[in-house]
């Protein structure tokens, strides 16, 4: 059997591909860094290093090869060959690979290949319908029915935690990835076509749309804003910050926020994602893991998009009656590092203007009424403690009907 991987960067290499591999899959990685491609040829090989604060385990992945992206014959033959294939490249690198994704296609459908199955592991809201779009603008009409008949563009939800590869990190190996042990993989069960394959921790899920949600509002959410309190609070690691008492109450509290919330939309029990956000609380603290706050608190525009994480986790609260104090706590903090980010003056007047054109939030959203005052404590140098306080201050208001 064969796989071809689309990236052969942390996620790439240090989860997807290592799955395939586990799973009896040889691995073709698609990917334009040369020393990497070089490497993996020459060896056939490269290790994973799951990390802990109990320690470290290596694993060795085996049955691996790499062609170069910038061949896109190379990269067509691989997938026409494929019997399953899986997107890592990043959202703003995914309009590079297109064309060869599709030459592949259209290779395949003239030599009268299998379904092919195309896991995406992007982190982007709709991946897949991000990725038929682009896609069918590379084919022609014949083509594209093909297409609809024959591949399956499965989104996932990648939990596994993987930082910034340092050299410390690697350890004197260019291709080890360290890793944290969490390896499940949870896909799209009903974007399938034909059989589905068995693949060792993938997790078929239907509907899909909760996994999606969950992983954007409840992990990467808090994850966000556990950075961005951090960052603001001048801590280097992820790990640092969430053993901060007050900053891991405000994080929990907004991970709360987003839970309650997804279990009244999609009628799961409260406390099967509480001990989701549980779980995910313990693995921030992984000090072997080095995330750094910069790492996790990066693109902010993107973050701040309507739809994504942070203004998204507090609308989904709205919509179903909860209120999102804390998660506006992250919000504010994702405003306060745009602006820094953009040499932009930190005033109100700019994080108004942020939320509009970043965030979308049209004038007189009540979302201004919850993020603005937050935003207002950062900007003023107020520590964290007061931001917490004034939080809980204005979750008893609003509770008690003052606000």
């Amino acid at each position: 059997m064969k796989a071809v991987m689309y990236g052969a960067g942390n996620i790439g290499r240090g989860f997807i591909g290592m799955l395939f591999s586990a799973s009896g899959y040889e691995v073709t990685f698609v990917d334009v860094a040369k020393p990497v491609i070089e490497a993996l040829n020459q060896r056939g090989t490269y290790p994973v290093r799951m990390v802990s604060n109990e320690g470290k385990e290596d694993q060795e992945v085996r049955h691996v090869r790499a062609v170069d992206g910038n061949d896109q014959e190379a990269v067509a033959e691989a997938i026409r060959e494929a019997d399953l294939a899986a997107t890592a490249v990043g959202v703003k690198a995914l309009k590079f690979v297109i064309p060869n994704l599709a030459a592949g296609i259209k290779k395949r459908m003239r030599k009268g290949g299998a379904p092919l199955n195309i896991i995406i592991c992007e982190n982007l809201m709709d991946a897949h319908k991000v990725v038929e779009k682009m896609l069918k603008a590379e084919l022609s009409d014949e083509e594209i029915r093909w297409f609809d008949r024959n591949v399956g563009l499965v989104e996932a939800s990648i939990g596994r935690m993987v930082p910034v590869q340092t050299e410390e990190m690697r350890d004197g190996d260019p291709l080890r990835v360290c890793v944290e042990r969490y390896g499940f993989l949870p896909v799209d069960q009903a974007a399938f076509k034909g059989e589905i394959p068995k693949i060792e921790h993938m997790v078929p899920f239907e509907p899909f749309d909760f996994y999606i949600k969950r992983k954007l509002y409840v992990h990467n959410m808090g994850h966000a804003a556990c950075g961005y309190l951090g960052l603001y609070s001048h801590r280097e690691y992820i790990y640092e910050s969430i053993e901060d008492a007050v900053i891991q109450g405000m994080v929990q509290n907004a991970m709360e926020e987003s839970c309650l919330a997804l279990s009244q939309k999609y009628k799961v029990p409260a406390e099967q994602l509480v001990k989701h956000m549980q779980d995910l609380l313990f693995r921030f603290t992984n000090r072997a893991l080095k995330d750094t706050c910069r790492r996790v608190g990066a693109d902010p525009e993107r973050k701040l998009a309507r739809t994504d994480r942070m203004i998204g986790a507090s609308l989904l609260c709205m919509e179903q009656g909860i209120l999102p104090v804390f998660i506006s706590v992250g919000t504010a903090g994702a405003v306060y590092a745009y602006l820094q980010e953009q040499g932009q003056k930190q005033s109100m007047e700019q994080a108004e203007m942020a939320l509009r054109t970043v965030s979308g939030l049209e004038e007189g959203h009540p979302l201004y009424g919850w993020i603005l005052p937050f935003y207002k404590l950062y900007r003023d140098g107020a520590s964290i403690w007061e931001i917490r306080r004034a939080a809980e201050e204005m979750r008893s208001r609003q509770l008690t009907g003052i606000i």
